[in-house]
């Protein structure tokens, strides 16, 4: 009885999966998955409504700060959009000029730039397709390098981007800053960028030398591509008119002012208010900005968006945990990972693969981020003892686990919805080839560094070479007798 007890509460669970598999977003499945669990509670402990509310609305309390965050962080993102910051790193870099040799490499470092810079792989991946697939065949490069080249440099900036809505919702999760998640981890991140960069450059070496630029490149794309872009992602189509017309080089200062903070230890609040601010003050001088109120309305409109669904999202997604973390629903899962667990790093190596089985199982980055979230959280708490910095270090590992194995993951899940949508852009804006998922898992290089490495240096304790990624070790930490 008591194991039959353990299984039913793990039925809202299955009732979110379930829901997310069949196509059904987040913000349906997330509440459906909430009033399960408060059903569960209510027929396996005998709790009362108002118990489970309350554990509800504690939990959602301590995420308040991620969705300010997160507002700002789609403000920010808008407006580095439309005044131009984006089109001035894909100029700057396009400007140098590209060959067969090294496109696929530019095309890794700008799409991991604009990323950052819009906080978007989908929509970084969408304006940056036509460009370099048709640049690609210009100067006759290697079509599939550089299509999973800049797939992978657009999820840079997704999986450590200070605006990435995955970025925002796996440290949320987790009760993390994100200021402090990105220097956990940008070392690594970085490190693991500039690994692809060499290997990609490696393999271009054998092409062809000859010399082209942006502006050739997007003389070549179609008038049809640009059709399928106003209905697959608007914001691509506004940001490769910018590329075209041009935009004044000093454009980039927002996006580098961001970063600076961010590396300084500043609030993430004054990271964003200082890229928002000055975007407005260099894109009116740039006449990227037509006036005050409607630059105010670009922000209304980020806020908007993110109240859409994510925030709404969050917030159901907390209060289900919380209603399953007061039932204790993870206990046999566990004592399952305890069971096999010697060291704290083993426990950890655990929460690494439930992030990544359970994004090829969802077949969707945020479904897993939010699903599996709650369970490997629940796991170091109920199951690791160490002092309060110790503690949180682990957190911030929890929070990159989620979000690299649910960005970087989909790149090597040929069923997963981010790969579909990849493949669905490569095709439509590049016609001469019938592209397949594995024409982007086979070269994406970015995304096995990625994901291979996070796993062998968490497992290994090799993480303690690398500069502010090291997790603490016995006895800062320890399990659980």
């Amino acid at each position: 009885m008591k194991n039959l007890k353990a299984a039913f509460k793990f039925v809202p669970i299955f009732v979110m999966a379930a829901l997310m598999i069949s196509g059904v977003n987040a913000l349906t499945a997330a509440p459906a998955a909430a009033f399960t669990a408060i059903a569960v509670a209510m027929l396996t402990e005998k709790l009362k409504f108002n118990d489970c509310l309350d554990a509800a609305m504690e939990s959602v309390s301590k995420i308040l700060i991620a969705l300010f965050i997160l507002m700002f962080a789609y403000a920010m993102a808008s407006a580095f959009m439309s005044t131009g910051v984006g089109a001035s790193i894909v100029n700057l870099a396009l400007g140098l000029g590209v060959t067969g040799k090294t496109v696929a490499v530019v095309g890794l470092a700008v799409t991991a730039v604009l990323s950052v810079a819009t906080g978007t792989s989908w929509g970084t991946f969408a304006a940056c397709a036509p460009i370099f697939l048709w640049l690609n065949h210009l100067v006759d490069g290697n079509l599939l390098l550089t299509t999973a080249a800049i797939a992978g440099g657009a999820c840079f900036g997704d999986n450590i981007g200070l605006i990435s809505d995955t970025t925002v919702v796996s440290s949320g999760i987790q009760g993390v800053e994100v200021i402090d998640r990105i220097r956990h981890q940008g070392v690594w991140s970085v490190l693991c960028l500039l690994t692809t960069g060499i290997i990609v450059f490696l393999c271009g070496l054998g092409l062809p030398g000859v010399t082209t630029n942006g502006a050739d490149a997007i003389a070549a794309i179609p008038p049809n591509v640009f059709d399928v872009l106003a209905v697959q992602k608007p914001a691509a189509v506004d940001l490769l008119h910018q590329i075209e017309a041009g935009v004044p080089v000093y454009m980039i200062i927002p996006l580098i002012l961001v970063i600076v903070l961010a590396i300084m230890g500043m609030s993430t609040f004054i990271c964003l208010g200082a890229g928002i601010v000055s975007a407005y003050i260099l894109g009116s001088i740039a006449g990227t900005v037509t006036s005050f109120a409607a630059y105010v309305q670009l922000m209304q409109d980020g806020f908007a968006e993110a109240g859409q669904w994510v925030i709404v999202m969050m917030m159901w997604v907390a209060a289900f945990g919380g209603i399953m973390g007061r039932i204790d629903a993870f206990a046999p899962l566990s004592a399952f990972v305890l069971m096999i667990s010697r060291k704290v790093r083993h426990l950890m190596t655990c929460n690494a693969i439930l992030s990544l089985f359970g994004n090829a199982a969802l077949a969707d980055e945020m479904a897993q981020i939010v699903t599996v979230g709650p369970i490997i959280k629940d796991l170091v708490e109920k199951n690791v003892e160490g002092d309060e910095k110790s503690m949180y270090t682990l957190k911030l590992r929890n929070a990159t686990f989620g979000d690299a194995l649910g960005v970087f993951g989909s790149q090597l899940i040929p069923w997963h919805v981010y790969i579909g949508f990849y493949v669905g852009i490569a095709t439509a804006v590049y016609p001469l080839h019938q592209f397949v998922a594995i024409d982007i898992i086979k070269y994406n290089f970015m995304a096995m560094t990625a994901v291979g490495s996070i796993i062998v240096l968490t497992f290994t304790g090799l993480d303690r070479f690398i500069p502010l990624f090291k997790l603490p070790s016995e006895p800062d930490v320890r399990l659980k007798k």
